[in-house]
């Protein structure tokens, strides 16, 4: 099966959605159907030998279609037609003729001219040929196909408007109708706004260094992975890279949401998209345009669109049934009281016509897609990419949380901790011994060590006979002396733990720290401590997860006293430690026996089953890496552990606003039902109310791009 995707320029609504739905359903060979109407992006399955039958096919019913090209094309016709202004000026001089002309008719009217007099009518067609003869034409192709849509229902009501002789209300309600429908399509313009956003993030141009040395200018889609590009202060850095020379601060906001500019090096990996604050650095290319962290993003966030959420589902579903519905309680309107109680024919009509224009579900279903999309685009702006709606609006439901240890609440990295001397000699001294032993050792306690004493550039011993005792650590001589660096175990051997060295070792060890003893052959002269340390915001992370009331739950493979010791640092509720990968499976199954919905925070790779089994997995620090971005439901691109709750508090959110959109687009409909049928609604009052609750909805649903930092 193959498949082709297109780019829709007239496509903004469920409307058009179930039009090409009914259509393309039609022709042989065409297999799956997958909407994005958020980006106008139709998917087409098929066995067909080219696109001709899917172009003829959406070219009958009035769409606009184009093939979709590259993510690298920036300047193709098909993403120049989605891109376009919303409202072109022809159609907004249109707009005013017809609400003038509308207007005027039912001043005249109201005035006390007849309603069928030819100055009323022949404004109130200047009004219908300027701004309905869209929804007409529009409504012609929904009865060809017979499919009851909104612009079917309009067309109804219109006609039978003009049937009964109400040519005033016919243009007012024709007018409201297509002025609403370019409201509503600028409105959610800002939610596909804030994708493109995301893609004018990265410049189109790059400075490159050519074979000769010379520095020119290129367009960005042109350079190579292995290319040398220079950035200057304040521009943006075109494409993901290692800094070869220079130094600068960069913001990575954009990527990772960290809201201080980050120090950048020599051997430091920048990000396309991100702000060079100051100094020039050169830097060598490691993600062609299209491969980029940023541009993963952005695919990420645009294929997540078409994942409907849960509420979505439901509304779908609900509004399939609800228009027939509808419609056929309006014929029973219609026809019922005439036939059957001798009322007049003339005043239910008009109340039917009244609930046909109520009967289309444009808010509630538009509501779903923009309040998820703007809650998407939100998370991502603060670096919490979001793999699909299901996920954002699931993560409400999270009741408990597994945290690996290393990388995740600590930095993975050992550090030297404590340098703890058993004798008289100076503590620089008993380190500067211990580093040049361990620096023969590849082991990281032993790197820690090493790093500690030479970070400040100091000099290492020269050391004889080094040997690695397999097991218990390493020894060496200097200067004719011989040493011995590590465990517990290796001094046991050597018989030099004393009760003093004892209590050393088990106060660092019930610390949570690895301790390390440098000794001779007789004494034991020093003890090191060396932890892999919690980083900054880990406590306050489990904080705040706990005032969510989210219980927090640590699964780690160190030993349990380490595990403990850490739990104990950030306030976790229970550590387990001693725990292998299908260790790690079987807590994760057991907490969700206890709690249901449970979230899991690893590195992507390592705890990918675990990830895999909890009802969210998130990946920490996953900025560049393809891995993390691919295997997690949730990536945090950065190491700040705070972005979950934030994003338990951003679901929370969604969540609130969907049912709240729902909740009105329902509500005010039943409030006009209710008018309808007792008579107090007209029907411009009627599509005031339908069209007037898509913007509520709209709107409400872009208030979660407004979030701040601190809500996000």
């Amino acid at each position: 099966m193959k498949q082709s995707t297109f780019v829709i320029a007239n496509m903004d609504c469920p409307t058009e959605e179930a039009l090409i739905r009914k259509r393309l359903g039609a022709v042989p060979g065409i297999e799956e159907l997958a909407f994005n109407l958020m980006e106008r992006r139709l998917t087409v399955g098929h066995r067909l030998p080219d696109d001709g039958p899917i172009l003829g096919a959406l070219g009958e019913i009035g769409m606009r279609a184009g093939p979709q090209q590259p993510a690298a094309c920036t300047s193709c016709a098909s993403d120049r037609a989605a891109e376009a202004p919303a409202v072109p000026a022809r159609t907004r001089l249109l707009m005013a003729v017809s609400g003038t002309a509308a207007l005027a008719a039912e001043a005249l009217a109201w005035s006390g001219a007849d309603e069928t007099s030819l100055p009323v009518i022949g404004l109130a067609l200047l009004s219908i040929a300027t701004g309905g003869l869209g929804t007409l034409k529009k409504g012609w192709i929904a009865l060809k196909t017979f499919t009851l849509n909104m612009n079917f229902l309009m067309s109804v009501a219109m006609i039978g408007a003009v049937a009964i002789g109400e040519w005033p209300e016919a243009a007012v309600v024709i007018f409201l109708f297509a002025l609403a429908e370019l409201i509503e399509t600028l409105s959610l313009e800002r939610a596909r706004n804030a994708v493109r956003g995301l893609m004018a993030m990265a410049p189109e141009t790059a400075t490159v260094r050519l074979e000769n040395g010379a520095w020119v200018e290129r367009p960005a889609a042109q350079i190579q992975v292995g290319q040398t590009l220079r950035v200057k202060p304040g521009e943006r850095i075109p494409l993901d890279g290692v800094v070869t020379a220079g130094a600068s601060a960069v913001n990575q906001a954009p990527i990772t949401g960290e809201s201080m500019p980050v120090e950048k090096a020599a051997g430091d990996a920048v990000f396309a998209g991100t702000v060079n604050e100051r100094g020039a650095f050169e830097f060598r290319v490691t993600a062609n345009k299209g491969g980029t962290t940023l541009d993963r993003i952005i695919h990420t966030v645009q294929e997540a669109q078409g994942q409907r959420a849960p509420t979505q589902r439901f509304v779908d579903q609900f509004a399939r049934y609800y228009t027939p519905a509808v419609v056929a309680f309006a014929v029973l309107v219609a026809l019922m009281p005439p036939l059957f109680f001798g009322a007049a024919f003339l005043d239910w009509f008009y109340k039917a016509l009244v609930m046909l224009v109520i009967a289309c579900p444009c808010a509630l279903v538009i509501s779903t897609p923009v309040t998820v999309v703007s809650g998407l685009a939100a998370a991502a702006r603060h670096g919490i990419l979001v793999k699909g709606g299901v996920h954002l609006e699931n993560g409400r439901r999270i009741k408990a949380v597994a945290l690996d240890k290393t990388g995740t609440l600590t930095h993975g990295r050992p550090v030297l901790t404590d340098v703890v001397r058993l004798n008289a000699r100076p503590a620089d001294e008993l380190l500067q011994l211990a580093a040049s032993v361990d620096a023969h050792s590849e082991h990281p306690v032993a790197a820690a060590i090493v790093a500690a004493w030479q970070e400040p550039g100091r000099p290492l011993l020269d050391v004889n006979a080094f040997e690695a005792l397999a097991g218990r650590g390493a020894k060496g001589t200097v200067a004719g002396q011989l040493y011995y660096v590590g465990n517990h175990r290796l001094v046991e051997e050597l018989a030099v733990c004393g009760p003093h060295v004892e209590e050393v070792l088990q106060r660092l060890e019930r610390e949570g720290k690895t301790a390390v003893v440098l000794v001779t052959e007789r004494e034991p002269l020093c003890v090191f401590g060396v932890a892999d340390t919690v980083r900054g915001h880990s406590a306050e992370a489990i904080r705040d997860l706990h005032a969510l009331g989210v219980v927090s739950v640590m699964l780690t493979g160190d030993n349990r006293t380490t595990a403990r010791a850490i739990a104990d640092q950030v306030g976790i509720d229970d550590a387990r430690g001693d725990l292998l990968p299908e260790d790690k499976l079987a807590a994760i199954d057991e907490l969700i026996a206890r709690h249901g919905e449970v979230g899991m925070v690893g590195d992507g790779i390592n705890d990918a089953p675990a990830l895999a089994r909890a009802s969210i997995g998130f990946a920490m620090g996953a900025a560049g890496t393809d891995t993390a971005i691919e295997t997690a439901d949730v990536a945090l691109m950065d190491d700040d552990l705070r972005k979950l709750p934030r994003f338990i508090e951003l679901s929370r959110r969604t969540s609130h606003v969907l049912w709240q959109n729902i909740s009105l687009a329902l509500g005010i409909k039943a409030v006009f039902f209710a008018l309808a049928l007792a008579g107090q609604a007209t029907l411009w009052m009627a599509v005031f109310a339908d069209m007037g609750a898509s913007l509520l909805v709209v709107g409400n649903g872009l208030r979660l791009l407004r979030a701040g930092r601190k809500n996000v």
